[in-house]
């Protein structure tokens, strides 16, 4: 699993998934703090509040960070 500043890559790490490169694609990271930071195609259907966003991502990937977290 990669790491970065604090965060700990939990998917598109070459398992086959066949939707990632690098740093392109969804993805789900642990942070040191014991929650989670998803990149993903940024959705606009429905507003967060100020401050807050919301990101799609597939049901694969998900299912790729339970895996990689071992639950």
């Amino acid at each position: 699993m990669a790491e970065h500043a604090g965060l700990t890559r939990l998917t598109g790490t070459g398992n086959g998934n066949g939707e990632c490169g690098e740093d392109d694609c969804p993805n789900v990271y642990a942070t040191d703090r014991g929650s989670f930071v998803v990149q993903g195609v940024v959705f606009r259907d429905f507003t967060p509040p100020q401050g807050e966003g919301l990101v799609e991502i597939p049901e694969s990937v998900l299912r790729e960070a339970v895996r990689a977290l071992g639950w």
